[in-house]
């Protein structure tokens, strides 16, 4: 790689998908420039790198801030092309374990649009340039596409305890998993408009439909009707992100509008997965319990991700690889905070062997880069959510592109 130094450094506030501030970040150099626009999570873990917003809890001039004041003194003819020492620079610079100095959102909007714009000058497209910086053990050529089309929990306003009901087209052809994707929620929305009326065709966050329903497994048999009815019961399997830390309390599980104990909850886990022949699911307990994931993951042999239980963090990754505690995880840049932490914590768990799914968040920007992250290392999935709303299409429009190529 040649040495192109940072010329200049750009943040301003945009709005997202939920129409709230964060921020978009350009990078130059004098050949280049490139942007990221950072996203922002509903339903977030404990451990997560610290969102900076201002007083009212909502901006981000702070953050934007400490990039034009901070962040960006400290870069100017630093060598875009080191990505290592960019992080490296920002994490001193900030000094804390969550980065809650000069916020996480401002650090990891600077580290990938540096990574952007090192691509650019270097005239590599993303995901090559990706490559030169991380050997990840690849699982597949093309990413599975996790397509959250019923959304419950955080992301939606009903009374649905799990947070996320994806469909996993079984396909190495990006463009007809998206194709299919299409086919099951036009049918969704047939069949909930049948059964439930017009004004449950609500959207919630990712673009799937958010039906007023209690009952957390009616979700997955709307999802089998609507598989059956395109026959496409061999090519498509389901999958949840349950997201349990956000209807966790004082050791019980409020579901189906009770309380519950983890084992009446695990045993809800076993039937749905006899049922529904599950492929995976994403935060089954509490973000704390090591040992119940152990368990769902040995006693029913499915994929158990970690999400607010690893964070993307390398420290709490080993503790769940040294308990047994999984055999995925989900992998989001702004949890962590900069680039470099994220493709350690990927190397980490694909040495072993533990799969790794790239993910958006609830609050998403125009911004392709995670396509180009699940590609470059051969990942297993990618969280997108539905194909519905524009900022998660795009995601998948640039996979279709990069297979493409």
């Amino acid at each position: 790689m040649n040495n192109y130094p940072i010329t200049k450094i750009v943040s301003e506030e945009i709005l997202d998908s939920r129409n709230n501030p964060t921020i978009e970040v350009t990078v130059y150099t004098e050949n280049a420039s490139d942007s990221f626009s950072v996203p922002s999570g509903a339903s977030t873990g404990t451990h997560e790198a610290c969102e900076l917003r201002d007083e009212d809890k909502k901006g981000v001039k702070n953050a934007i801030k400490n990039i034009n004041e901070i962040i960006s003194p400290a870069l100017i003819g630093q060598n875009i092309c080191d990505q290592k020492n960019i992080d490296r620079l920002m994490c001193e610079l900030d000094g804390t374990t969550q980065k809650t100095k000069l916020g996480g959102n401002a650090i990891i909007g600077v580290s990938i649009a540096c990574a952007k714009t090192a691509a650019k000058s270097n005239n590599l497209e993303v995901y090559e340039y990706l490559k030169t910086l991380s050997n990840i053990k690849a699982s597949r050529t093309n990413p599975l596409l996790y397509m959250n089309l019923i959304n419950g929990g955080k992301h939606a306003k009903n009374d649905l305890a799990f947070q996320e009901y994806h469909i996993v087209p079984f396909t190495e052809d990006t463009e007809e998993a998206v194709e299919i994707g299409i086919k099951i929620q036009d049918s969704l929305e047939k069949i909930i408009e049948n059964e439930l009326g017009k004004e449950e065709l609500a959207l919630g966050d990712e673009g799937g439909f958010a039906p007023h329903v209690e009952n957390i497994k009616k979700p997955l048999t709307y999802f089998a009707q609507a598989i059956k009815e395109n026959n496409l019961e061999d090519k498509v399997r389901l999958a949840l992100d349950v997201a349990a830390s956000s209807f966790y309390n004082e050791e019980q599980y409020f579901v189906d509008g009770k309380n519950i104990s983890k084992e009446e909850l695990f045993d809800i886990y076993k039937n749905l997965i006899q049922e529904f022949n599950l492929l995976s699911i994403e935060d089954p307990f509490n973000e704390e319990d090591f040992e119940g994931f152990k368990m769902i993951k040995n006693e029913t042999g499915i994929y158990i991700l970690g999400d607010d239980l690893t964070v993307t963090n390398k420290d709490l990754l080993q503790k769940a690889i040294s308990s047994d505690s999984i055999n995925a995880m989900i992998i989001k840049p702004n949890q962590i905070g900069t680039l470099s932490e994220t493709l350690e914590t990927m190397k980490l768990a694909r040495d072993n062997d533990v799969e790794l799914v790239i993910s958006h968040r609830s609050g998403e920007t125009d911004d392709d880069f995670i396509a180009d992250l699940a590609y470059a290392f051969g990942c297993f999935g990618i969280k997108s959510g539905s194909p519905k709303k524009s900022e998660r299409m795009i995601k998948y429009q640039r996979l279709i592109n990069i297979s493409q190529k």
